[in-house]
């Protein structure tokens, strides 16, 4: 080819890309937002005026078009990330946060796996997140119009991204999927039972009843104070190969009886661990909620016959404090820097997650001079954050402070009430009291719901009327509708896929079964044309893209991935999700087939054994022969990888695909084999990670679904 020819191609080339360019500036979406505006029609008159302020390619996390934008006279704000036009297949995946959060969440993801931009962009979709119409006062419901950052913000920003994405691709109606974890999912059901048109489907997770707050938090809270010092050996008992049983470890019948209490209201047993030495969290925002909707239980508790106050236990009187101590010396943010004293609960890894998304509510901005913690004359001797800290004499007298935590003889604050923190001063008298922390945690024995709740059967007589006395009103439908904007009701019109997790001692397993018997109610033989549930083993409730403890709990996001796969080719070609996981419930308790082909679902099961079982006694430098199978439910996928970790740690040596012995015809049965020496003394947990891919893609980062199997091996 000559130059001439080459040049001439070039500058063809060249004028092409410049007139791309300059058709791009003048359809930009910023320019014609009061066009967009005047199209966009909606019955909500609070969201008419919607507006464009951003619209710009970006390359990263991968090449996309981000339109950011709002509705004039509201709080509320969107971001929009669209793929090519090539790549787009004309849906939405939308992301609504446990709590109102960022509309640019998602830009800051720690890993490939947990990119929600780039997942939805290789799905054919395009991404919405919205702030939820702003920050909501959740220790304050009755404050909120909680329609508002429950279904109606998120709604409106859902059916304007559609006039968007007909503006830039053209075509037709553009599907809309939601998902939602923990507080989100009350949200998520919120939005599809509230709305009619807006989303064709949704994927709630790791969700609650309308009475799990405060329900679930305080009987989790007792039954964790009384077990007390027994959890670690609890939680070797519960765990495989044990040699204990629960009964060998909780000899104490108030013990026993806790433990057995809180399994019949649904607690797994495999969420034990997590609980050692747990503070409030969360419950720390619902607390003010409770006293102040029922202030009067706080003072019947500890006088009135049939609370457990009125004629407490020895460990519930030992277990009261009331401390008075005075401050030494007031702490500002400057100070704490300078002391390497970390005042901050957020934690920006974990953001918008299912587990930790509250944190946001206990931070405000702080400036170098605010104080952030005091160092106190006295602190109790439990350091937990378990108190009222009232300020007793003081320009703050009367005066609460929230606790975020006690590190030796200092109080870190919560940042929530940072305007009491001006008027401390040194020699200002505080008094620590968990009377009402204490009285909270039998709140549950109390708020006895109806008998679709078959767990709190337990709180009721041969009559079936409650054993212990009951509150004026039941709070959890209150919280519930703050997050979903009504009591979910089972009543929706589209398709929804439920991921609840077995190890989640936050949103039990069971509450995923009482949704389906609600939406039985209303779908009746049809529910299962509608609705799937799927456990998955070995997930605790974050959504974490590193669990902190990856021999116990594994990432769960490759399932919500391919749900969201399976729910959009479910609504938009029929194709028929894999079949609910096959559960029973005894108890209050989730149980599941060991196999594969009985559980069905969506996740791999595996098996480790040990010398041939799952408890091996060897001496130490004798070696152990480790043998693992693994077997994906029928139209599931198939194994792609496999790896091991011998002696914990969170690090997993992997398993040459070629060492992989497939058993089965299609991918979805295989077994590997190692030898491995345990040189030390000691008690060992080999454990082995598999995955599946529904393609059997080995490459992708995307729906890779996984689970853990161990054996125990005593090394002498």
């Amino acid at each position: 080819m000559s130059i001439k020819k080459i040049s001439s191609i070039i500058l063809s080339l060249a004028t092409y890309l410049l007139c791309i360019q300059t058709l791009q500036a003048q359809s930009s979406l910023t320019a014609s937002s009061k066009e967009l505006s005047e199209s966009f029609t909606i019955t909500d008159t609070l969201f008419k005026k919607p507006f464009v302020d951003i619209d710009e390619w970006r390359d990263k996390p991968m090449r996309h078009r981000y339109v950011h934008g709002g509705f004039e006279g509201t709080e509320t704000r969107f971001s929009f990330y669209f793929p090519e036009a090539g790549i787009y297949q004309g849906r939405f995946f939308q992301y609504i946060t446990p709590i109102p959060d960022s509309e640019n969440l998602s830009q800051t993801a720690l890993t490939k796996e947990s990119d929600k931009i780039s997942f939805s962009i290789e799905s054919g979709a395009y991404f919405v997140e919205t702030n939820g119409g702003g920050k909501l006062d959740f220790s304050n419901p009755m404050a909120n119009d909680p329609t508002i950052a429950a279904y109606r913000a998120n709604a409106a920003c859902a059916q304007f991204s559609r006039v968007v994405a007909i503006k830039i691709f053209g075509g037709g109606r553009p599907y809309g999927y939601a998902f939602g974890g923990s507080g989100g999912s009350l949200r998520t059901i919120g939005s599809i039972e509230n709305t009619t048109g807006v989303w064709d489907g949704v994927l709630p997770y790791v969700m609650p009843t309308p009475n799990s707050i405060p329900n679930s938090f305080t009987s989790v809270m007792l039954a964790t104070r009384i077990l007390g010092d027994k959890l670690p050996e609890l939680v070797d008992a519960l765990a495989v190969g044990s040699s204990k049983t629960v009964q060998d470890v909780l000899k104490d019948p108030e013990q026993m009886a806790a433990y057995e209490e809180v399994s019949a209201i649904g607690f797994p047993p495999g969420a034990w661990r997590v609980y050692q030495g747990s503070g409030l969290g969360a419950f720390a925002l619902i607390m003010p909620g409770v006293m102040a909707m029922d202030p009067t239980y706080f003072t019947d508790f500890w006088t009135k016959p049939g609370y457990e106050g009125h004629n407490p236990t020895a460990s519930l009187k030992n277990a009261r404090v009331q401390l008075n101590s005075k401050i030494i010396k007031i702490i500002t943010a400057k100070d704490a820097v300078a002391m390497k004293l970390n005042y901050d609960p957020f934690n920006d890894e974990t953001r918008g997650l299912a587990d930790n998304a509250w944190k946001a509510l206990l931070q405000n901005e702080t400036s170098g001079n605010t104080p952030v913690a005091v160092q106190l004359d006295k602190v109790p001797a439990d350091k937990s954050n378990a108190y009222d800290l009232t300020v007793s004499a003081g320009l703050a007298n009367g005066q609460k402070i929230g606790i975020q935590r006690i590190e030796n003889d200092i109080v870190i604050f919560t940042m929530s009430n940072s305007d009491v923190f001006a008027k401390l001063k040194e020699g200002d008298e505080l008094k620590f009291d968990n009377s009402n922390l204490l009285a909270v945690q039998y709140y549950h024995r109390h708020q006895v719901p109806g008998k679709d709740y078959y767990v709190y059967d337990q709180y009721r007589n041969e009559k079936g009327e409650p054993k212990y006395p009951q509150r004026p009103m039941l709070l959890g439908p209150i919280f519930a509708t703050a997050a979903s904007g009504s009591v979910p009701s089972g009543k929706f019109k589209g398709k929804m896929i439920i991921v609840q997790n077995m190890h989640d001692g936050g949103a039990f397993p069971w509450h995923a079964d009482w949704y389906r018997s609600k939406a039985k109610e209303y779908l009746a033989d049809d529910v299962d044309k509608n609705l799937r549930i799927w456990f998955t083993d070995h997930a605790n409730h974050g959504d974490y893209p590193f669990q902190p403890e990856p021999t116990k709990d594994i990432v769960y996001l490759g399932v919500l991935q391919q749900a969201l796969r399976d729910l959009s080719a479910w609504v938009e070609k029929g194709i028929e999700p894999p079949l609910n996981t096959n559960y029973s419930i005894n108890n209050g308790q989730v149980i599941l087939p060991a196999t594969a082909k009985l559980r069905r679902g969506i996740q791999p099961v595996a098996a480790v054994k040990a010398n041939g079982k799952i408890r091996a006694e060897v001496n130490a430098g004798t070696s152990v022969t480790l043998e693992a199978e693994f077997e994906v439910p029928d139209n599931a996928g198939k194994i792609v990888s496999a790896a091991w970790n011998f002696e914990g740690g969170k690090d997993f040596i992997a398993v040459n695909n070629k060492d992989i012995k497939f058993t089965g015809t299609r991918g979805d049965k295989a077994k590997i084999k190692i030898t491995y020496t345990f040189k030390k003394p000691g008690t060992y947990f080999p454990t082995v990670l598999v995955v599946s891919q529904r393609q059997g893609d080995l490459k992708t980062p995307f729906a890779r679904i996984q689970n853990l199997a161990s054996a125990r091996v005593v090394v002498k």
